[in-house]
């Protein structure tokens, strides 16, 4: 049977790829939706948030993460995957991270404009 994926551990390091691009994609989706959200919010308030901003941000960072997990998923280099999926996995962690600010920061900024 000729399988690229011989050892335990490079089948884990697919598994982690394939779920950050899947993640990331779907964490693209939501930003987009929030934001989509928040102009609506802003623009029946005539106010303006940087929460909007932020999320665009957020979503870049996501499709960052989620295209270097698809390079990762597609080369055939093991050392080049292994860097591509660690580059992936420092992205995904740190929009990961920039999700929570972003919570935090809107639902401060939305409950101050009352």
């Amino acid at each position: 049977m000729n399988n690229t994926l011989d050892t335990p551990d490079e089948r884990l390091d697919h598994d982690i790829c394939v779920h950050i691009f899947t993640a990331s994609a779907a964490m693209v989706g939501v930003c987009l939706t929030v934001i989509g959200i928040i102009r609506m919010v802003v623009s029946l308030r005539h106010t303006d948030v940087l929460g909007d901003d932020l999320l665009a941000l957020n979503a870049m960072a996501y499709l960052a993460a989620c295209l270097m997990s698809y390079w990762a998923l597609r080369t055939r280099n093991l050392g080049r995957n292994h860097r591509l999926e660690r580059i992936a996995d420092v992205l995904f962690l740190g929009s990961l991270t920039l999700t929570a600010v972003n919570a935090a920061f809107i639902t401060w900024a939305v409950s101050s404009l009352h």
